[in-house]
Parts: structure tokens; C-alpha cells; sequence
């Protein structure tokens, strides 16, 4: 029965994906919340590059 519960090699834990699913998640949400800031940067950028 223990031997079930223990970890194969090679496998995920679940805590593991849900740590990456809150990371992913939270990626996501910085992203959207600082779009406009982004987008005006990266353009500023390009402009100050092109002339």
C-alpha cells in the first residue's frame, strides 16, 4: 500500500504544478496589468533606435 503513495522517478508532484500553475497564472496577470506601460516602452525603444 506505501509503496503506491511514494514517488516514481520521473514523475511531477502535484504541489509541483500547482506552484508552476500559480507562477504561470500570475505571469499572466502582471502582463495585463502593466500592458500599456509595456507596449509604450517597447515603442519608445524602437523610436529612440530608428532615429
Amino acid at each position: 500500500m506505501f509503496r503506491k503513495l511514494r514517488e516514481k522517478k520521473g514523475t511531477v508532484c502535484p504541489m509541483e504544478m500547482v506552484q508552476v500553475a500559480l507562477l504561470i497564472a500570475l505571469a499572466i496577470a502582471v502582463g495585463l496589468i502593466f500592458k500599456t506601460e509595456v507596449t509604450e516602452f517597447v515603442n519608445k525603444t524602437f523610436e529612440n533606435l530608428n532615429g
